[in-house]
């Protein structure tokens, strides 16, 4: 499960100036037992809300509980979270 307190601890995490790579490590280092990934914004589909944004980045749910990853809006069966960076479009 992923609370809401653990959402904002992520979102406070994010740093744009990072490459995808080096925020994954920090966010990993920083949360230890999550499962995080990191992307761009283009790569999650447009009809997921997000569970949470703020002006760096939109956080999605994963779920890991089955052999493949998935993203889901079930925070009770969240085991991790998809950090996805907005475009310097928006």
């Amino acid at each position: 499960m992923i609370d809401a307190a653990l959402l904002e601890a992520v979102l406070g995490g994010v740093s744009p100036r990072l490459t995808f790579d080096d925020l994954a490590r920090q966010l990993r280092a920083s949360f230890p037992g999550v499962h995080i990934t990191v992307c761009g914004e283009d790569d999650v589909p447009p009809r997921l809300t997000p569970a949470a944004e703020n002006e760096h980045c939109y956080l999605y749910y994963v779920d890991a509980n089955e052999h493949c990853l998935k993203l889901t809006t079930d925070a009770e069966s969240a085991t991790g979270l998809a950090v996805a960076l907005r475009s310097d479009d928006d």
